[in-house]
């Protein structure tokens, strides 16, 4: 072997921030933002709501040994970051901004029957949703008895839950002459 040569001790010390020129593609900067872009709270919230497919219905649930449809919503959206409150017309009422049948997305909360049904919009047409007992998680094309059963929509956001987080303390906030009379 050649016998290796001992560090010079005079040499400069290598430079820890010298900087190089980098050239980027617009489709290299595309894919960094891309890379640096968070999801949508909606798509996170209807990819955890697909995977649930297959999942029994259980009336009451919210994990995976079971679902009923408001606690499948409750639960996707939490994995977002959105809170939701826990029966379907809590939902419905949580977010002042209603939305069309007309004008339905993916991740919009559809509500049917009296408010008794909620479900969210997977694609044009179909809906993910925890039908009834005796039922698994799915996702369905929305017939014609759906459009007729169709009480309204939202589009959950994070101000829309600001409102209803809200409404929920004042609800839940006692009264001063009540909080004395406890005291």
């Amino acid at each position: 072997p050649a016998p290796q040569q001992a560090p010079q001790k005079n040499s400069p010390a290598p430079q820890q921030n010298e900087s190089s020129d980098i050239t980027l593609t617009g489709a290299d900067i595309k894919r960094i933002q891309a890379q640096n872009t968070p999801k949508p709270a909606w798509k996170i919230a209807l990819s955890f709501a697909m995977t649930k497919r297959g999942i029994p219905y259980v009336w009451g649930g919210t994990s995976d040994r079971g679902y009923d449809c408001s606690g499948l919503m409750l639960r996707a959206y939490e994995k977002a970051g959105i809170e939701l409150p826990r029966t379907a017309r809590e939902q419905y009422g949580a977010f002042s901004k209603k939305i069309t049948w007309d004008n339905l997305k993916p991740g919009d909360l559809v509500f049917f029957s009296n408010l008794g049904h909620v479900g969210m919009i997977s694609r044009p047409g179909y809906m993910v949703h925890a039908p009834h007992t005796g039922d698994v998680v799915k996702e369905e094309q929305l017939s014609d008895w759906r459009r007729t059963a169709f009480v309204g929509a939202v589009r959950p956001d994070r101000k829309g839950v600001r409102q209803w987080t809200k409404l929920k303390e004042q609800r839940d906030t006692p009264a001063p002459a009540t909080l004395a009379a406890t005291l």
